[in-house]
């Protein structure tokens, strides 16, 4: 009863911040039921988490042998890189479970740790502690979730519309996992008691951030959605240069011999292609069932076709395709419904050219 007293009291707040996240995924209406799936085995996963972290530090005040210190640290050394998989798996659209390889193989090399030294050992140092003792791989433990946290970040930032108010919880979110790799170092071992709580809050603030910005984003694609577009054209309208109109070539084909679930994976990928290619002050839109549009703001016009040429390299590599036209307004003197409609010309005349050469069939699945 003691001990079950004390892990309450030192992860109260870690307990209210999970329980607030499992309350909001049961309420929310936003997330995909696999999203939501993952969420929930990400929330037991910290929980479980923390339960090691205190058990380790609880019986290491009663007084613990190295034996049961190393197969503890074993455990927490362990659980990191998978609780990093488990993030990314969670936050990044069609993650596969290869994700977790790099955590497999460093528990394997933590198990062989607790016979062998190779990442950490304990002694009994002369005030008759327990001391850590790295092994030649001693970095590795930190090595890999810093690996993986750099290759969270990457993809959260290149499938975001790479505008500041995305990128802005992206950078919270990065410094809350760069926490995890220093302050070890600072604050020692000691450190991991908190280090679930630190996730925890750096998880649920970026989770309400995302359901907050669904609101402008597109629930299929990720793309910001049509409001977001009729929003952001009358913003500053001056400092749009560039306005790329795209359409699905064949979708309705698509979704009539195939299926919509096979349509919205056609929407998907294509999405993934557009919003992969765009850089800074590029923003990517889907305005109806397969129509897609970008606004470049204050890109020049080698910036313009760049980007285009990103979105036909990047579609040419999938099994779909799309008709692509711009529009340049480099005085900034064009009306928007002007360059729409100049870029939609563009989009017509390569459609029709598709179909001359395909048909009324779409293109044939590799």
């Amino acid at each position: 009863m003691e001990m079950f007293k004390e892990y309450i009291f030192q992860n109260w707040i870690l307990i209210l911040i999970l329980l607030a996240f499992t309350f909001s995924l049961i309420t929310t209406v936003f997330l995909r039921k696999k999203v939501v799936i993952r969420s929930y085995i990400l929330i037991l996963c910290i929980f479980l988490f923390s339960i090691v972290v205190f058990l380790e530090f609880y019986l290491a005040d009663k007084g613990e042998s190295v034996l049961t210190k190393s197969i503890f640290a074993a455990i927490r050394y362990s659980a990191v890189p998978f609780l990093m998989a488990q993030i990314s798996f969670t936050l990044i659209k069609r993650m596969k479970w290869f994700v977790y390889i790099p955590a497999f193989i460093l528990l394997v090399i933590n198990i062989i740790s607790i016979f062998t030294p190779v990442i950490f050992d304990y002694e009994i140092n002369a005030a008759g502690k327990l001391e850590l003792i790295r092994g030649p791989l001693g970095l590795l433990p930190f090595i890999i979730p810093g690996l993986y946290g750099v290759f969270l970040i990457y993809f959260l930032i290149r499938r975001s519309n790479k505008r500041f108010v995305e990128i802005l919880p992206i950078s919270f979110f990065a410094i809350a996992i760069g926490s995890g790799l220093v302050l070890p170092f600072i604050f020692g071992d000691r450190y991991a008691s908190i280090f679930c709580s630190t996730m925890a809050i750096a998880i649920f603030a970026y989770y309400e951030f995302n359901i907050l910005s669904l609101t402008k984003k597109d629930s299929l694609t990720g793309l910001l959605n049509r409001q977001s577009y009729y929003a952001d054209i009358n913003t500053d309208p001056k400092s749009i240069t560039g306005l790329i109109s795209i359409d699905v070539n064949g979708l309705k084909a698509v979704n009539d011999n195939i299926g919509h679930l096979a349509g919205d994976e056609a929407l998907l990928t294509l999405a993934l292609c557009f919003n992969n290619a765009l850089k800074y002050r590029q923003s990517g839109y889907r305005i109806g069932g397969d129509e897609f549009v970008i606004i470049c703001r204050r890109n020049t016009e080698e910036q313009v076709l760049e980007l285009v040429e990103r979105i036909k390299k990047n579609v040419s590599e999938t099994n779909y395709s799309c008709a692509i036209g711009y529009s340049l307004n480099l005085a900034g003197d064009k009306p928007i419904e002007i360059m729409f409609k100049e870029a939609d010309q563009m989009v017509y005349l390569d459609k029709e050219k598709y179909y001359q050469e395909n048909g009324n069939e779409r293109r044939k699945i590799k």
